[in-house]
């Protein structure tokens, strides 16, 4: 139409993605052929070698366009990737006709502030005022930005606000009255800083970071999404977090363990407990356990999930919105579509999954010791089988067949009686059956007897599960809580014919014994679990005959097939070979020594012997532990991560993120734009699928990885101040907030780079002047800066929800103190085989188990408890790097009436009775367990007047509700 105008090109749209995608792997920041780059618009308009390539309003006389667009193939540009699309070819003439506009904001992106090189900034010179003022280098860059705007910092706290400010910020629980009494009489020039060093040793400091480090990675109890099942191992990992933060370990090396520790910490148990991290986050049960990858909605499922273990990595680590590249490059920051499935590939052969480790290293190389003998022998026997099978042109198969078909059974007994799991298609389908012994008996042996059934030649094994795992659990344990005794599930079994498994189980109390079919046992063109008898044995007693049996499911066709025929004293016996099967055996032999030799043949039955042997052996070591973790997983195939050959399944590039529309293979990487001095991208090919997530975690633990550094220093920051010092801890790309302070960022950034220790990080933090500064109105300094981002004063903060829960309990005297292991449940289950029901107001709030810390609750992410979520607990559905902090009705209501706090604070009455013998005396004490001081005679009289009229129990209550409680000063 006559005067309409064409809208502008917008070059960080439509221009720059064509330069990632076609130009930056021959002319970007990792290589610049012909001196030519385009990443830099300074480079791209000075040109290479041969001068300018880019004319400004003039496309026709532009080099790059003349050579993109050529239909000479030796000369079209890029030589081997994919060539311009139409529209691509179309956009950049235009662009180049108006102007070659390239915009100051996309001039160079590695200039953005947080993609700079960390500086040494050594802390600006003050006043003498300042000087005075100071006690740490922190308070030397605040000091000159509040001089530039004429403010003065607010006052010291006294000595009782201090130790409760410090008590809550680094161990999360309120100091008792004894320690306030000893801080307070403490005439010690050095009295702060002994208190802080004390602090800082407790071992509920780890307790308390680790929540805050959990909240990140957005750790929970359960897989979340329709079904949430429950993870009955995932608690180690959050052991192993505060274990690592109590002992300070190196900041690099905690990064590393949680992307590597298997590869890079091999022999650790920290470096398997910390691969907790990558399958921290939801896990998608249905679509990974339930839909095959051949499926649209099955490779989705994966798709986001390795999605998740990227935006975890980047977000946690480096603050980077690195997943917004999904379906296009990033619109704001230098991440391109490749450098996101780069990531991808790092963790294309992992999935979430229980992984089996030993915590006693003596253990653990046993175990890694026989399970390589067992490789090493199964390999053997493969090879001898292959060149018999070969060279004997059908005959060592025919002849196994025959034996096979021979009577294997003493006597008439009908032995194909047993447990017969239903036929599945898929061999990775999982089954169990279980026997309950009615009561807890101590057992030291579990025997399993396989089945033997004559129909179509199917013989003896019929339906032995070819991996499998034996676990037990008692009375008191819960639903999820077996431990495994016999575990047969990391490589395949041979038949056993029907020779018994025996498992030996060092004389543990159990009531329930499964058997856990994790591959099936082929029969024609399905699968099935099926298993003669099985018999537990105390001492030489047997225990098990005529228990009540339960399965997963079961085909009921008695007699012959029936849950009870498992502990029914009928099983199939080998039977003493008859004259023609022992002429099969001999014909057998003959066969073998005539193309393995006489010795070759000898070898091969004593590796025969030497499998049971080992197994044996394997199945005395005490059962191994297990953690939730990303791993290869060996069990399911419906979700393995490798592909048959157990390689990393391929990651492409897809076309707005699209599954069902790959584009090139993707090898693993890193961010293009960061430019390290020894960048460990690309690994070499043929390298173990670690070597990806090794050469990750160098790349974050890099010392010229600027990022890694800031992130951590900022988020230490965050947490003592209430706000970061870059405001948007998560995202420090071009859609987060600017830093306050870049210097003293910087200077933080260096320090824990350089000593690598978060314990360094607080120390200088909490003993600075800024930190010590009262929570202070002053109208002048809040007409300058109301939000207080200079730090004139010190922000009040809200107690996140575990710490008002932990100091409700700790009032009352019930707090228990014991540290790690499973999480307690505060709440009851129903409907646990398919979509749990968490019932929150079922659960028994006088129960001990319900008073340890919160951070060993158990966290379900479909159904979060109540109380916790008024209280703004952290999602574990979400990385939550800043809790909200809100203030309502619903609060008060649950502080006052929620069942757990109703209990703790008839507790805290029953206490205070206890241990002080008068109302006045009991009102002050109360007084200081909740507040960390002595209250004035006004505060006293007020609380003894409502303590007449309403009762001790009730002035407890009151307490709990009063800001004081809730905010920390």
């Amino acid at each position: 139409m006559w005067g309409q105008q064409q809208a502008p090109i917008d070059f960080g749209k439509e221009i720059q993605p064509i330069f990632v995608t076609k130009c930056y792997a021959c002319h970007g920041p990792a290589e610049a052929k012909g001196g030519l780059r385009f990443d830099r618009r300074s480079d791209a308009l000075r040109g290479g070698e041969n001068g300018p390539v880019i004319v400004p309003h003039g496309a026709a006389k532009s080099e790059l366009l003349l050579r993109v667009s050529s239909k000479d193939a030796s000369e079209r540009m890029p030589p081997k990737g994919e060539a311009l699309s139409p529209r691509e070819l179309e956009l950049l003439q235009k662009w180049l006709d108006a102007g070659a506009n390239w915009p100051d904001e996309f001039a160079d992106n590695t200039q953005w502030w947080s993609l700079k090189g960390l500086k040494e900034v050594p802390p600006p010179e003050v006043s003498a005022a300042g000087q005075v003022w100071a006690n740490t280098p922190v308070d030397r860059f605040i000091w000159q930005e509040l001089a530039k705007k004429n403010l003065q910092p607010a006052p010291e706290a006294t000595r009782t606000t201090l130790i409760r400010r410090l008590s809550f910020d680094l161990l999360g629980l309120p100091p008792t009255p004894e320690q306030v009494q000893l801080f307070l009489n403490d005439p010690a020039p050095d009295a702060y800083e002994k208190l802080v060093e004390r602090l800082l040793a407790s071992p509920h400091y780890g307790e308390r970071w680790a929540r805050h480090w959990l909240d990140l990675v957005h750790y929970g109890d359960t897989h979340g999404y329709d079904k949430d099942k429950p993870r009955p191992n995932a608690w180690p990992y959050r052991d192993y977090v505060i274990r690592a933060l109590n002992a300070d370990k190196p900041y690099a090396r905690f990064i590393q363990e949680q992307l590597a520790g298997d590869a890079m910490f091999p022999g650790t148990v920290d470096g398997i407990e910390a691969l907790g991290f990558i399958a921290a986050g939801p896990w998608d049960f249905i679509g990974h356990a339930e839909v095959p990858e051949s499926k649209i909605d099955g490779r989705i499922a994966r798709h986001l999930d390795r999605d998740d273990m990227v935006a975890t990595t980047m977000m946690t680590f480096n603050s980077l919105t690195v997943q917004c590249a999904n379906c296009h490059h990033h619109k704001f920051d230098p991440i391109s579509q490749q450098d996101y499935y780069q990531l991808q590939a790092v963790f294309a052969a992992l999935d979430r999954a229980d992984r089996p480790y030993d915590r006693d290293p003596q253990i653990a190389r046993q175990r890694g010791e026989l399970n390589a003998q067992l490789n090493t022998i199964l390999r053997t026997i493969a090879e001898y089988e292959n060149k018999m099978k070969a060279q004997s042109k059908g005959a060592w198969d025919q002849l196994q067949q025959q034996l096979q078909a021979k009577p294997h059974v003493e006597g008439n007994v009908r032995a194909e009686f047993g447990y017969h799991s239903k036929i599945e298609a898929k061999q990775e389908s999982e089954k169990w059956v279980e026997i309950d012994l009615g009561s807890d008996i101590t057992i030291d042996q579990i025997v399993l007897h396989p089945c033997f059934d004559d129909f179509n030649k199917i013989g003896a094994g019929f339906g032995f599960p070819v991996r499998f795992l034996v676990e037990v659990r008692t009375s008191n344990e819960k639903e999820n809580e077996y431990r495994v005794v016999g575990d047969f599930s990391k490589t395949d079994l041979l038949n056993p014919g029907l020779q018994p498994v025996t498992i030996a189980v060092s004389a543990k109390q159990t009531r329930f014994i499964r058997v856990r079919a994790t591959k099936l046992a082929p029969r024609q063109n399905d699968f099935i679990f099926a298993m003669a008898e099985v018999e537990a044995f105390s001492g030489s007693k047997l225990i098990s005959s005529g228990k009540a049996v339960r399965a997963l499911d079961s085909i009921e066709a008695p007699p012959r097939w029936q849950k009870k025929n498992l502990t029914d004293g009928v099983f199939a016996k080998a039977a003493v070979p008859t004259e023609s099967v022992q002429k099969l055996r001999q014909r057998l032999q003959e066969l073998a020594i005539s193309i393995l030799g006489e010795a070759g043949w000898q070898e091969y039955q004593q590796l025969q012997a030497k499998i049971t042997e080992t197994r044996q052996s394997l199945a005395k070591l005490p059962p191994p532990q297990m953690v939730y973790a990303g791993t290869v997983h060996q069990g399911n195939g419906a979700f393995r991560g490798t592909g048959p050959e157990g390689n990393p399944r391929p990651i492409y590039l897809l076309n707005r993120g699209d599954i069902r529309q790959p584009g090139k293979e993707v090898a693993p990487g890193a961010i293009t734009q960061i430019q390290l001095a020894n960048n460990p991208f690309p690994i070499a090919e043929n390298q173990p699928e670690s070597a990806r997530r090794v050469a990750l975690a160098k790349w974050l633990t890099a010392t010229d990885n600027p990022l890694t550094w800031r992130s951590m220093a900022n988020r230490v920051w965050m947490y003592h101040f209430g706000e970061g010092l870059v405001s948007t801890p998560n995202d420090f790309g071009k859609m987060g907030q600017l830093p306050t302070h870049p210097e003293l960022l910087d200077w933080l950034a260096c320090e824990l780079r350089r000593t690598q220790s978060i314990k360094h990080l607080h120390r200088v933090l909490v003993l600075s002047s800024t930190y010590r500064q009262q929570v202070v109105a002053n109208a002048a300094a809040e007409r300058v800066d109301a939000s207080n981002r200079l730090y004139w004063r010190m922000n009040r903060r809200k107690l996140e929800a575990e710490a008002v829960r932990d100091s409700i309990l700790a009032m009352a005297g019930k707090l228990r103190q014991e540290m790690g292991g499973p999480a307690f449940q505060d709440f009851q289950v129903e409907k646990p085989q398919h979509s749990p029901h968490y019932q929150y107001h079922l659960a028994n709030v006088a129960d001990p188990n319900l008073h340890r810390r919160s951070i060993y609750r158990f966290l379900v992410r479909s159904q979060q408890q109540p109380l916790m979520t008024v209280l703004d607990c952290a999602d574990p559905s979400m990385q939550v790097e800043k809790r909200s902090e809100t203030q309502s009705p619903l609060q008060a209501l649950a502080l006052l009436n929620d069942r757990l706090i109703l209990a703790m604070v008839q507790h805290f009455a029953d206490r205070l009775k206890a241990e002080r013998p008068t109302l006045r005396g009991q009102l002050q004490y109360a007084w200081e367990l909740a507040f960390a001081r002595t209250p004035t005679e006004m505060e006293l009289q007020a609380l003894e007047n409502y303590t007449q009229q309403h009762g001790l129990e009730n002035a407890c209550r009151v307490l709990t509700n009063l800001n004081e409680f809730i905010f920390i000063d």
